[in-house]
């Protein structure tokens, strides 16, 4: 007979899927949970119902937000016509933190792996495509992640847009082969944007 409540377990399993989190994480957050006061909890539970029903993704970069377009599409003080390329929402805030970059975004949603089986028709290549061919763009900054899957997203993506903009750059080096750009500190990040390249 099992001891544990069924809530109890049905929490454990439902951390477990979390990326990065096995069962003995899983186990010890649960208990935290449990201890922790009964309006701190609510509130966690709340964060995580507001978290799916008042986020969507702008439908101009595919950034997460509360609305869309997002604050950065709709920023007029914002340079519209220098777009940086990046996979993920969360390298938008790790650039966002430099205060340095001044343009708009474009979030992929990943990068091109086909041993993943993540393909260009998977990610939002064509919308990149589109949209650089619709708005008067002067520049494009690739800033997918310094690893195989990136750099080989950043060159197709080059190939793709250049009949289509004047400039397609690359951040420069100086952010390590191989990391991620979630994890780059402020200020090797404020210098690859500085630094960045033609392709």
């Amino acid at each position: 007979m099992n001891s544990i409540p069924p809530s109890v377990t049905r929490l454990i399993d439902e951390f477990s899927r979390l990326p990065g989190i096995g069962p003995k994480t899983a186990s010890r957050l649960t208990y935290y949970l449990l201890r922790m006061p009964d309006e701190q909890a609510k509130s966690l539970a709340a964060a995580l119902s507001d978290l799916k029903e008042k986020t969507v993704t702008c439908q101009v970069c595919f950034n997460i937000a509360e609305r869309s377009p997002c604050a950065t599409c709709a920023d007029e003080a914002r340079d519209h016509s220098l777009i940086c390329v990046v996979e993920e929402p969360l390298d938008v805030m790790a650039i966002e933190r430099t205060r340095e970059f001044k343009g708009t975004y474009h979030v992929l949603g990943g990068a091109i792996n086909p041993i993943e089986g993540i393909l260009p028709e998977d990610l939002k290549i064509a919308e990149l495509v589109a949209r650089v061919k619709r708005e008067d763009i002067h520049e494009v900054i690739l800033a997918t992640n310094p690893n195989l899957e990136g750099e080989s997203t950043a060159a197709y993506i080059q190939r793709q847009l250049a009949p289509h903009t004047r400039k397609v750059t690359r951040l420069a080096r100086g952010l390590p082969i191989g990391g991620d750009l979630e994890y780059a500190d402020e200020v090797t990040l404020m210098r690859a944007i500085e630094g960045r390249r033609e392709m």
